[in-house]
């Protein structure tokens, strides 16, 4: 069972059926395309950070078109091509052992359940934005956002906007709106610039120090907390204007705009929350697949890297791609072709060779 069919699903669902393993997909969007249906209409593939080929599927190029066009319907035409099992739309409720064999799991949805002798969690993040809490923030008369349901910049136009966070969607957003908006910018801690170019050798350090994270049963950082931030050609004009002069987070959120640590008083008319989200992996909490530090831990492979690390420690059962390391397409596309082979080793070492399961 592979229960996602964003990038890291699909590459999943690619090597399970290239290994021979019978198994279905289980999507809860209503069509193909993940998370990157749901990005706001200015995204167009210039402004994405990159996007990995998927198995035998060369990415599409940069280009003026939408991404949240562009990405979907080359999902699309993936899953028809390959002629991947995805079942949609599927909003798995919980994923438990099942009552009558603990060896199987039970994966349940409103009124349908399926059983399993393994699974591949490839739900993601964007279904679980995260906006943090701050004093008087239900007593803001403006508009408050998040990356998730971001507007646009039409929307946002000749307003004066706090973007909120530390990340590459606080930088984009700032590009975008900086000029044609107010913006001012917070983050709780200071940015940290990357200077020079990002080799090989950087990208692998960075992933590594999030491996590090997930095996040792922490929630996963995000790779650009490691990584540092850079700022692209379109972003230039923002950079002219200061929109990247950071300043620390405000003490408080009044009616009319934002309080200061020193007392002083700043208008606005909305914030923008570009801060983040964490893994949607509540449906697993049966399973009881969480460490005492917070985090599901993952078992580092001996071999394949740290975007291998897919294997939960506590239930060799259960993969999760598109989880701390490999939270990125590249990391996705590693993960979903580890975790194929976890599960064809796990199940020829399983006892249980049931008829009419499904793995």
């Amino acid at each position: 069972m592979v229960i996602g069919a964003g990038q890291a699903g699909l590459s999943a669902s690619h090597h399970l059926k290239r290994l021979g393993i019978d198994h279905v997909v289980l999507d809860a969007d209503a069509g193909p395309g993940g998370a990157w249906q749901h990005r706001w209409d200015s995204l167009t593939m210039l402004d994405v950070h990159g996007v990995a080929d998927l198995p035998d599927a060369p990415a599409p190029g940069g280009s003026a078109d939408r991404a949240n066009v562009v990405i979907p319907s080359w999902f699309a035409e993936y899953e028809q091509h390959q002629r991947l099992p995805v079942v949609r739309p599927v909003q798995v409720d919980a994923v438990r052992n099942d009552p009558d064999d603990p060896a199987l799991l039970r994966i349940s949805s409103a009124d349908r359940v399926w059983r399993s002798r393994t699974l591949v969690n490839a739900t993601g993040t964007w279904s679980r934005p995260f906006i943090p809490r701050y004093p008087g923030q239900a007593s803001f008369a403006g508009e408050q956002w998040h990356t998730a349901d971001y507007p646009g910049r039409e929307h946002l136009a000749g307003r004066r906007v706090v973007v909120v966070g530390g990340g590459a969607s606080a930088i984009q957003f700032l590009g975008e709106l900086a000029p044609v908006a107010d913006t001012i910018w917070v983050t709780r801690r200071p940015p940290v610039w990357r200077t020079e170019g990002f080799s090989p050798e950087a990208g692998l350090d960075a992933v590594t120090a999030v491996a590090e994270r997930v095996t040792q049963g922490l929630p996963p950082a995000s790779v650009v907390s490691v990584t540092g931030l850079a700022l692209r050609p379109q972003e230039a004009e923002a950079a002219r204007l200061g929109a990247y002069e950071r300043r620390p987070m405000f003490e408080r959120i009044e009616p009319d705009g934002i309080r200061w640590a020193d007392g002083r008083f700043e208008e606005v008319d909305v914030i923008l929350w570009a801060t983040g989200f964490r893994p949607a992996v509540a449906h697993l909490a049966p399973l009881h697949l969480r460490s005492p530090r917070g985090g599901i831990s993952l078992e580092m492979p001996a071999h394949g890297g740290p975007q291998a690390a897919t294997t939960a420690a506590l239930d060799a059962r259960v993969q999760l791609v598109g989880y701390g390391p490999s939270a990125s397409t590249i990391g996705g596309n590693r993960a979903g072709r580890a975790a194929a082979t976890a599960v064809r080793r796990y199940l020829r070492g399983a006892r249980d060779e049931s008829a009419g399961l499904i793995a």
